[in-house]
């Protein structure tokens, strides 16, 4: 049974597999040698004979150590391919060119706020200290939308809970405490929430004099703030948090989109629900958008720590400075001893769905997964939720979890997402509109719905790297200017703020 040229793609001349491109059959020639077994569209075959304990390499990197003997032909998989030993050179800031800038005065039309900043959406957030704020800030925006109250405001995008399991049962001194404070400061002084009420219950360990006390949150002061048990309980807090809210509505109510340089866009950078053609299509597609993206002025935000493991050399090498690497590695460490300490593993990575998407271990998923960086130089390196104060290509520790990584960006002042998946994750990120990329056409005709940009088309259709990366360039202009994301729409985002919870709950 014959093969043809685009059954497969090999990603490196170093490679010692190829990709398949569509499922085929036993007995299908790849290179010489017919299949010994089905092989699923994504996944990795043998070309060259390789013996247990040597390397397998996929994008001309070290993917993992063969478990026995491979023979060309050979499905390469968990059946037969293992992480081995994991060590690199870090080479810190020994390949941190500078990418030449666009003098293109690009704009969208963006909120400008007070603090310089400027948003890409309108809303009002109803943020909550404690999970047992939770239900009175929900039926606070259940009641305002019941009562019709922004059909005054028209500049206003909505109202927006942000609710949480945590807040309380912790300590009041320790990294989880100071991650938590970080994550719902993001938010209070967010860019795409032109004011904020904030909810505690009174007595919960995250107070809300710890947050609000002794320092501006937001520099225009549209900001209020109450506990439950001062307004003497539910029904007198939700009346309370009308009234508030009206006045703040009718000053967010004043803001209007205005014309603002790109270089204000902070993207976040992210992939669910990986596969196979992750590193092939959408990956470096967004890759692209990045440096399109730094090379204006603006920022890109990448993170999933756990999910660059066994990549991390790439970034070490991009770094500006030797410091800027390091501090990449100390979060890899500190990752290594995390992990250690509650049971785990850094190769409890690729998920079920992964697998059966092709990829087989952490080292060959990471590879694919810092493609959504593409090639600029590596400027910061931030703590979850820390707001990035600096431009270009930076690095935000947070878990491989996609809602928390995703809220550790938008605390961190990220006012675009764009959400990279093979598998067809569903997700949106209120305050923060998500654009969803299919690695695949397989999986963007049956999930178009929920999908905003096809990627697929870069193996179906030969459509280029750097043309998919610029149409993505586009749609994010598009969307910081208000066209609806197909999350968007769907109306996701009640439920995807996830702050990291660290430490024991007590």
């Amino acid at each position: 049974m014959g093969g043809t040229a685009r059954d497969t793609i090999r990603l490196h001349p170093q490679d010692n597999v190829v990709i398949a491109l569509r499922d085929l059959p036993a007995g299908t020639s790849v290179e010489g040698s017919a299949l010994s077994a089905p092989v699923s569209r994504g996944h990795k075959i043998a070309v060259v004979p390789i013996k247990e304990g040597q390397v397998v390499r996929r994008y001309g990197q070290i993917i993992g150590t063969a478990k026995s003997d491979i023979a060309p032909g050979d499905h390469v998989h968990v059946h037969n391919l293992g992480m081995g030993a994991h060590q690199q050179d870090y080479a810190f800031a020994s390949q941190n060119d500078p990418l030449p800038t666009i003098d293109d005065p690009r704009v969208f039309q963006g909120y400008h706020r007070a603090d310089g900043k400027v948003g890409t959406r309108n809303y009002i957030g109803i943020l909550t200290s404690v999970n047992c704020s939770g239900s009175v800030a929900r039926f606070i925006a259940e009641a305002a939308e019941k009562t019709g109250l922004l059909e005054d405001f028209p500049n206003v995008d909505g109202i927006v809970p942000i609710v949480h399991g945590t807040g309380c049962g912790m300590s009041a001194r320790d990294e989880g405490y100071d991650t938590l404070f970080r994550t719902l400061s993001g938010y209070a002084q967010h860019p795409n929430f032109a004011g904020i009420l904030l909810i505690g219950l009174g007595c919960e360990v995250m107070q809300l004099s710890d947050l609000v006390g002794g320092r501006p949150i937001r520099a225009d002061g549209v900001l209020r703030y109450m506990t439950i048990q001062s307004e003497g309980g539910t029904r007198k807090t939700i009346a309370r948090g009308l009234e508030e809210l009206r006045g703040i509505a009718a000053q967010a109510n004043q803001a209007v989109r205005a014309p603002a340089p790109v270089s204000e866009l902070t993207v976040g950078l992210q992939c669910g629900g990986s596969d196979g053609y992750s590193g092939i299509t959408a990956n470096p597609a967004l890759g692209h958008a990045s440096d399109l993206l730094v090379r204006h002025g603006g920022t890109t935000i990448l993170s999933e720590t756990s999910e660059i493991y066994g990549a991390e050399h790439l970034l070490s090498r991009r770094a500006e400075t030797p410091g800027i690497g390091a501090a990449l590695i100390d979060r890899i460490r500190w990752w290594e001893a995390y992990t250690e300490r509650n049971g785990g593993e850094m190769d409890n990575n690729p998920s079920p769905g992964n697998k059966r998407g092709g990829l087989t271990t952490i080292l060959e998923k990471s590879l694919g997964a810092v493609a959504k960086g593409g090639t600029a130089p590596l400027s910061g390196v931030y703590k979850f939720g820390e707001i990035v104060d600096r431009k270009g290509f930076v690095f935000m520790d947070s878990p491989g979890f996609d809602p928390c990584s995703v809220t550790g960006q938008i605390a961190s002042g990220s006012n675009l997402i764009v959400f990279t998946t093979g598998r067809g994750s569903v997700s949106g990120f209120q305050p923060t509109p998500c654009i969803k990329l299919a690695t695949n056409s397989e999986m963007y005709a049956r999930m178009a719905e929920d999908m905003d940009l096809n990627c697929g088309d870069i193996v179906s259709e030969g459509v280029s790297i750097e043309d998919k990366g610029a149409a993505l360039f586009e749609l994010l202009i598009r969307v910081a200017s208000g066209e609806h994301t197909k999350s968007e729409e769907l109306g996701f985002g009640g439920v995807e703020f996830v702050p990291w919870q660290i430490g024991a709950v007590m």
